[in-house]
């Protein structure tokens, strides 16, 4: 293999730059010349592709988002989209593709892999929603990022002795709610995983009252429902004055923690030896602290498990 490409795809996730610089420089270590492909799948139909040098990648790894930008490409599921996408990597004489992204990215890679183009994935995505993998790139950003709100809201919250609901993101997963209401001693934490009903909320936030507890912080997992309506039901149930956060795309920006940007070097350098050992089809990832891989038909009929035994503690500790 002399010439690999890398493409990021999706939603955009802190650590994608990381990622391509790690690909990027050690493709070149190796002697191997490295090509980015811009806006995804649809820059790779429209041949949107470039030679990447050491300096291309310089002054990226503390940078959020993706220099190679992303874009959805509903003409990539087709098979003369992906037929498209082939011919402008043989074009270019590309031989093995690096897709930086999350489950719908590695359906594309999958795609290619089944034509006969070999394909590695690299998961980044706030939403740590993939399986084979512990974290996600992107994950410990946004996570530090919905804490750093949390403890903001709280201030007010004591100030004027308010009960707050805070949704934030995660598609299906709870990851983000768990881990960040554990952290930021929420009173309750939805997510999609255990889905608590009203009640239970209700009677945690009137035992808060009777022993003088004045404001609570509720997290909410937008794959639960609607931070906003969740917010109107807990004040018509406790006529609490009761005010919903909801912190969206903010979650998504910013430089990648030093964790995220470890991952992401991690993952990346390990996708360009999955390439030249021959594999394909496959995704690298991170368990328990070791660096690992899966198949794409592994990662897709796999779900990726939540820790309910945080679960259970972060209402051990909400009492």
């Amino acid at each position: 293999m002399k010439r690999v490409g890398v493409l990021t795809s999706g939603g955009d996730a802190p650590g994608m730059n990381a990622a391509i610089r790690a690909v990027t420089r050690k493709c070149i270590y190796h002697n191997l010349e490295v090509y980015g492909i811009k806006n995804g799948y649809q820059g790779l139909i429209d041949g949107s592709i470039e030679k990447l040098e050491i300096g291309s990648v310089g002054d990226i790894i503390q940078r959020g988002g993706t220099k190679l930008f992303s874009a959805r490409c509903e003409e990539f599921k087709t098979d003369e989209g992906q037929q498209k996408g082939i011919d402008q990597l043989n074009k270019f004489g590309i031989e093995g593709l690096i897709v930086i992204g999350g489950d719908g990215s590695f359906r594309g890679a999958q795609m290619l892999t089944r034509k006969g183009f070999p394909c590695i994935g690299v998961p980044a995505t706030i939403d740590n929603d993939i399986a084979g993998t512990d974290f996600t790139i992107g994950f410990d950003t946004a996570l530090n990022t919905i804490i750093e709100a949390i403890d903001k809201i709280r201030d007010t919250a004591t100030s004027h002795e308010r009960t707050y609901v805070i949704e934030v993101m995660g598609r299906d997963a709870g990851d983000l709610a768990l881990w960040s209401g554990l952290a930021g001693g929420a009173e309750s934490i939805l997510i999609p995983e255990e889905q608590d009903d009203l009640e239970d909320v209700v009677v945690r936030l009137r035992r808060g009252q009777e022993r003088g507890k004045k404001h609570s912080i509720i997290i909410l997992a937008e794959g639960v429902g609607s931070g906003i309506e969740f917010g109107k039901r807990i004040k018509e149930a406790t006529n609490l004055e009761t005010r919903v956060t909801v912190l969206g795309h903010i979650q998504r920006g910013g430089p990648p923690t030093a964790s995220d940007r470890v991952l992401a070097s991690r993952l990346g350098a390990k996708a360009v030896d999955m390439l030249l050992a021959g594999k394909a089809g496959r995704m690298v990832g991170l368990e328990r602290n070791e660096l690992v891989d899966h198949s794409l038909e592994t990662v897709f009929s796999s779900k990726h498990k939540t820790n309910l035994d945080m679960y259970s503690l972060s209402k051990e500790l909400s009492i």
